[in-house]
């Protein structure tokens, strides 16, 4: 094949990939947008109006496995019939209710262990990069092991770093580095569609530390939603 032809090929790849995502960027929110429309009319009809439907996660992504809150004043039939008339709705892969009066959905037992596992030991990374130490291998297998009974689950993997440097470099890093951990958790087969990866930089210092302080920086993991592993067209959109 000759150069300029190999160009118009590579030319034509890069636009389709392109185009690709956008289509992703662009149907998601319609997608779940739908969803979350007939979901609240099937709730009203159940008597539900009181409750409300959140279709993103506590990170800002875009779920078709809503956690359902509030409602308190419903009886437990009523309840139920509302949290049954929502996950009838085609599309819609699971629901569950939040704790209430807590901040996030109720942590899984394999938080605990992943905490328990971190507790005296941190991810560690090759210096200002976000490349894992070689050292860390074991750990990571560790955790991976420890995170398999809750596959099934959405599970968040986020980085964070001291106050030293430029805070947008430092969220940067972390997010990059949270990336780095969850691809070596898919490569150590929990699935990908259940992480997902965030960079807070050093917005939320260990309490009781110093900002400044190199303890900082680390990996955490919440387990924020329990559903059911299988792709959505969020994840894998498909043909029109």
């Amino acid at each position: 094949m000759n150069p300029r032809r190999a160009s118009i090929v590579a030319a034509g790849a890069a636009l389709c990939l392109a185009l690709s995502f956008v289509a992703t960027d662009v149907r998601g929110p319609i997608f779940i947008g739908q969803l979350e429309h007939e979901a609240e009319l099937v709730r009203d009809q159940a008597g539900g109006r009181s409750v409300d439907l959140a279709f993103r996660d506590r990170y800002g992504w875009l779920t078709r496995h809503p956690v359902l809150s509030g409602g308190q004043a419903l009886d437990s039939d009523t309840r139920k019939r509302v949290a049954a008339a929502v996950a009838g709705v085609p599309g819609i892969g699971g629901i569950t209710w939040s704790s209430e009066g807590e901040a996030g959905a109720m942590k899984l037992r394999c938080q605990d262990d992943v905490e328990a596992i971190l507790a005296s030991r941190t991810i560690r990374f090759t210096e200002a990069s976000a490349r894992i130490d070689p050292v860390s291998e074991r750990l990571l297998d560790e955790v991976a092991r420890a995170l398999r009974p809750c596959v099934g689950s959405i599970i968040a993997v986020t980085g964070h770093t001291d106050a030293t440097g430029n805070p947008e470099a430092n969220k940067a890093l972390s997010l990059a580095r949270a990336e780095s951990v969850r691809w070596a958790l898919i490569g150590r087969g929990i699935p990908a569609d259940g992480l997902r990866a965030a960079g807070l930089g050093s917005k939320t210092p260990i309490e009781g530390l110093d900002p400044l302080d190199p303890a900082n920086r680390r990996i955490e993991f919440s387990v924020i939603a329990s559903a059911p592993i299988k792709p959505t067209p969020i994840d894998t959109p498909g043909p029109e």
